[in-house]
């Protein structure tokens, strides 16, 4: 298959977060070649091309300028640690530029700081990392700041809170370009989850056991071989040989969502996996994958993926003959 490579720009400032500038050069730079082609084209770009200075004090050469955002697909702001800086004018009026033009725009951590400044968030949702969500919205009142969230996606500006949500929402954007088997092989060659959802909790607080009845892997194991099946909360918790209540509360502290939300995840997931390496019929992979009917399915993809299932396929099947990103728009 032939893909022209995406290309996407990343936006280096003053005080950038290591970590933040390298998931993004990780997930869109990184060559993979077992993966059949290229499809990102990554640049680094800054207002002021030389040595940039990163959070923790050392710096980075970066050699172009801002021009690189005007021929960008996609742009890139890591998190930036000095937030009492001035941001440059001129990256601020590229960004406004790029956004108007059409590239889809993305943010790390305190990122969305320069995306706010710019004036893109105004009257949307979006995140930033839960300790600078109270200097977010003193600074910016017109923004919806979710402090509750990994990530936030309004289609053409998406925000990711704290460090490794950043991971999540560059690998939501694969999947949005790619498709859910582009992206996992990608999560699998960095030897990450693949797939936390955007409206996951920033905190997943882990349960310290008191036994092997506490830790829910094994529950999660067994309502992953049973998607086909209706489950309730109590064949769950029964499963857990916990009460209801104690499975519902240690299920959110372990995973940072509800069960039943967790399982349309795994069945939605399931689903996109079948839709694009197989052909069997939506109706087939609508009962495979426990969604019942092709009619809830389809509800259910709207929902969750603002797409349809046909219009999933016809964009990312590995066994149709063509296919177009269009498509999945639609």
């Amino acid at each position: 298959m032939s893909v022209q490579p995406h290309r996407v720009a990343i936006l280096v400032v003053p005080s950038v977060v290591p970590f933040d500038l390298g998931v993004p050069v990780q997930v869109f730079g990184y060559p993979r070649p077992d993966l059949g082609a290229q499809r990102y084209r990554v640049t680094l770009c800054t207002p002021e091309p030389g040595i940039v200075t990163t959070s923790i004090g050392f710096g980075i050469v970066v050699e172009h300028g801002l021009g690189a955002l005007r021929r960008a697909q996609t742009i890139v702001v890591p998190g930036i640690d000095d937030l009492d800086r001035p941001f440059a004018p001129a990256a601020l009026r590229a960004l406004r530029a790029a956004h108007r033009r059409g590239a889809r725009i993305v943010s790390i951590c305190t990122g969305a700081f320069v995306l706010a400044e710019a004036g893109l968030l105004n009257g949307r949702r979006a995140t930033t990392h839960w300790l600078d969500v109270p200097e977010f919205r003193r600074r910016y009142p017109q923004v919806e700041c979710d402090p509750d969230v990994l990530y936030v996606d309004e289609g053409d500006v998406l925000t990711s809170a704290g460090i490794a949500s950043g991971i999540d929402l560059c690998l939501h954007v694969v999947r949005r370009d790619y498709g859910a088997t582009v992206s996992n092989a990608v999560a699998r060659r960095m030897v990450v989850a693949p797939h936390r959802s955007g409206g996951q909790a920033q905190f997943v607080q882990l349960v310290v056991p008191d036994g092997p009845a506490l830790r829910l892997d094994a529950t999660r194991d067994w309502m992953r071989g049973r998607l086909a099946r209706p489950l309730t909360i109590s064949q769950m918790a029964q499963q857990a040989n916990m009460s209801t209540r104690s499975f519902a509360r240690h299920f959110r502290l372990e995973t940072g969502t509800t069960p039943l939300r967790w399982l349309l995840e795994q069945r939605l997931n399931a689903a996109r996996a079948r839709l694009e390496t197989t052909d069997l019929s939506v109706e087939r992979i609508a009962e495979q994958c426990g969604f019942g009917s092709a009619v809830s399915m389809r509800v259910h993809f709207r929902r969750e993926l603002h797409t349809s299932p046909l219009a999933y396929r016809r964009s990312f099947s590995r066994t149709l003959p063509t296919h177009s990103h269009a498509d999945h728009a639609r």
